[in-house]
């Protein structure tokens, strides 16, 4: 019988992140830290609007762009916040989460069979390459550094460009190391990216989990909005994972193309989420200044416990994870993962799940409470002190 499978799909790797998942859901003493999800309930006024929308009998499909009064308020959001301004008719596209709209951006820009490159800054989200990949494109990884906080140099970015490129992702705040770029960092890539003519899909998944300066868009400096696709939803800021809601804002004819596609093959993201959305950008600051206090907090008790117990990390001023470093103790980050796991029934996801510039580190959520964290990190220090002595 003929072969039915495609060979691209085939020899992708499956996620480094789900094999730990698999594997904790089996040990149920297990404390995990390896989740990237908020461990609030969506705020009862968010869930309220859902349920309202039901029983209102909003069960239809919307738009394949979604709700216009969806795509006003998010207009509206990211104008109050970044001061662009966009279309809500033919610049913005509602899709099912973030990961979608990476999906179909990808694809309304990348020529299959031509070479065309997608700089991908790694350690970073598991599934730009995958899609990349998938799109048609060569993926080109710019593996950052440690000493730069993880940052993406204008140094490191000219040095990638070919003439093949055409998209650069900006993954900040960024997942798994929590590093941000701050308008500086940003100004010296925008230079570049109009320089070289080239796009950036930048996606700030993360924008309101930050703790020192106030979000950057890189759509919001000179020249930059018609050649950038920003990313967006609602799973980390407003506790909305399951809802499956993203959106995505861009150059009209960016939009349109990416909307056929979400046509084709979505039709149109869940309709009760949508409402629920509308409820999230209209009254959900309260709501996310909470949880980003309590994450806030989170992140400084894991800097403490990391200088008490000697172990190397940069601060992170972005998202909900930290990325401590565990060269010191000669193993591979799996194989820290796995004793870790085995012999102190604690989850975190080893850094090469992200890039094999995260081979090293670990990363670790702080999506969890005060109390999960404590319990963690007293595990963590006897860990590497047995680790130290074995040494």
């Amino acid at each position: 019988m003929r072969n039915p499978l495609a060979d691209q799909v085939v020899e992708l790797k499956p996620s480094g992140i789900r094999k730990f998942f698999d594997i904790v859901s089996e040990r149920k003493d297990a404390i995990s830290l390896g989740v990237g999800e908020p461990d609030f309930a969506t705020p009862w006024h968010i869930r309220d609007e859902g349920i309202y929308s039901l029983e209102k009998g909003h069960t239809k499909y919307t738009s394949n762009a979604g709700l216009m009064p969806l795509r006003e308020e998010i207009c509206h959001y990211i104008y109050r916040t970044q001061g662009v301004r966009y279309n809500p008719v033919n610049e913005v596209i509602v899709t099912v989460g973030g990961s979608e709209a990476i999906d179909i951006g990808l694809r309304a820009m990348i020529n299959p069979g031509q070479g065309e490159e997608v700089l991908i800054p790694q350690p970073s989200y598991v599934s730009y390459e995958p899609c990349a990949i998938l799109a048609g494109a060569k993926p080109v990884i710019i593996n950052l550094k440690a000493e730069n906080e993880f940052r993406l140099t204008a140094e490191e970015l000219l040095a990638a460009i070919t003439d093949k490129t055409k998209l650069l992702i900006l993954p900040y705040p960024n997942n798994p190391t929590g590093a941000i770029m701050e308008r500086k960092d940003l100004e010296a890539i925008a230079e570049i990216v109009k320089e070289k003519d080239i796009f950036v899909m930048s996606d700030e998944i993360y924008s309101e989990l930050t703790y020192k300066d106030k979000h950057v868009s890189i759509a919001s400096l000179p020249g930059m909005q018609e050649r950038t696709i920003l990313i967006n939803g609602f799973s980390k800021a407003y506790a909305m994972t399951g809802w499956r809601m993203g959106y995505a804002c861009g150059p009209k004819i960016l939009i349109e193309q990416m909307t056929k596609i979400h046509q084709y093959a979505i039709m149109c993201a869940p309709t009760t989420a949508q409402y629920a959305g509308v409820e999230a950008l209209k009254n959900g600051d309260e709501a996310v200044k909470e949880m980003r206090t309590a994450y806030n907090q989170r992140r400084r008790y894991l800097m403490h416990a990391f200088r008490e117990m000697g172990l190397e990390c940069f601060e992170p001023f972005g998202a909900f994870y930290v990325f401590p470093c565990i060269k010191e103790f000669g193993m591979s980050s799996e194989e820290f993962a796995t004793r870790f796991l085995e012999e102190e029934q604690v989850a975190a996801v080893p850094g090469n799940a992200f890039g094999d510039s995260g081979e090293g580190y670990l990363r670790i959520s702080y999506a969890y409470s005060l109390e999960k964290l404590k319990t963690a990190m007293e595990r963590l220090s006897r860990f590497i002190t047995k680790l130290r002595q074995e040494g």
